[in-house]
């Protein structure tokens, strides 16, 4: 299978008067053609920032890509020219934005920010782009696409103006779509609506997606492959069905036994422990030993490497063949 997207030990710092944060420290992943990968874990664990990195939209200072490479379709993405990553960024590669009334513009109406992107990048004429906007805003399911176009954020519910926002992000059929936590505060006839858009799309353009959320039941609905982030730190990364199956993080087990059950009826809902550690003091050792029933000595004095336990399972952790779910 191609490989559309290749992330090799990249490095995301933040140089702060505190000190220096490591927000993502050596992530390798890759993103196959006409696939999705899903990117899970709490709060704080590098996930926006490792999709921020891939369009060079970290904000300098205090932070900086200290280490690593990005090829994209062959070309590594980080020694490309600004003007470059200018013409990729909404083209070939597409983000939605965690909070659509933040990301979209309220002074211009919702029609004239998706026209810009195809006017900029397609080169098309207002005309043109008007005309592909209605389309787009049709195909993302919202109802009359020619008195909305001409709408403003406000006048919006919080269903649609994610769906502009994956209108304005499919409007010039990226290879690579970023999602960010897509369907956040949606209600859940709403997300059920967008997650199948989604699925529509890549689909009939063979888009490959990447999803970031928190969310294991959308991880288990659309993606395909799936690598789980703590502190910075790929811990796990598996197919989906290995992952859920067989996972092997103590972290990973975590978040899975923390998900509420139908099937179980009766059964306590289990916690992680504690938190996400402060990245300006994180613990010797795994960072997750402090929240970790299968820590031992070892696991708090050396950190673990990611390695293979089988040819597409990896995982970051010293008990692995002996943690069960």
């Amino acid at each position: 299978m191609d490989k559309l997207l290749k992330v090799k030990d990249l490095k995301t710092y933040f140089y702060t008067d505190d000190g220096v944060v490591k927000a993502v420290d050596g992530v390798d992943f890759d993103v196959e053609s006409g696939k999705t990968i899903g990117i899970v874990g709490e709060s704080g664990c590098g996930k926006s920032i490792t999709a921020m990195s891939i369009l060079r939209l970290i904000p300098s200072p205090p932070g900086k890509i200290v280490n690593g490479r990005i090829t994209f379709n062959g070309e590594d993405l980080l020694e490309v020219s600004e003007n470059k990553i200018r013409d990729i960024r909404g083209n070939d590669i597409s983000m939605i934005f965690q909070e659509p009334m933040t990301s979209l513009n309220p002074v211009f109406t919702v029609g004239f920010q998706i026209s810009e992107v195809l006017m900029l990048h397609q080169h098309m004429t207002e005309e043109e782009a008007r005309k592909r906007t209605i389309e787009m805003i049709k195909i993302v399911g919202i109802p009359r696409a020619e008195k909305i176009v001409d709408e403003y954020p406000h006048q919006l519910s919080g269903g649609m103006r994610q769906r502009v926002m994956i209108a304005m992000a499919l409007a010039c059929q990226p290879k690579l779509l970023i999602a960010d936590e897509p369907t956040t505060a949606l209600d859940v006839t709403i997300q059920a609506q967008i997650l199948e858009l989604m699925n529509d799309l890549k689909s009939r353009l063979n888009t490959s997606i990447m999803l970031i959320t928190h969310d294991l039941g959308v991880i288990a609905e659309m993606a395909d492959h799936v690598i789980v982030m703590y502190a910075g730190k790929v811990v796990e990364d598996a197919p989906v069905y290995e992952l859920f199956d067989n996972p092997k993080h103590p972290y990973t087990i975590g978040l899975m036994t923390s998900i509420p059950s139908l099937i179980e009826e009766g059964k306590r809902l289990e916690n992680i422990k504690g938190s996400v550690p402060n990245p300006l003091y994180l613990p010797r050792g795994c960072y997750f030993n402090p929240r970790c029933k299968w820590a031992t000595d070892e696991c708090k004095k050396s950190q673990p490497a990611l390695r293979e336990l089988s040819s597409n399972h990896k995982v970051s952790c010293f008990r692995a063949e002996e943690v069960t779910k």
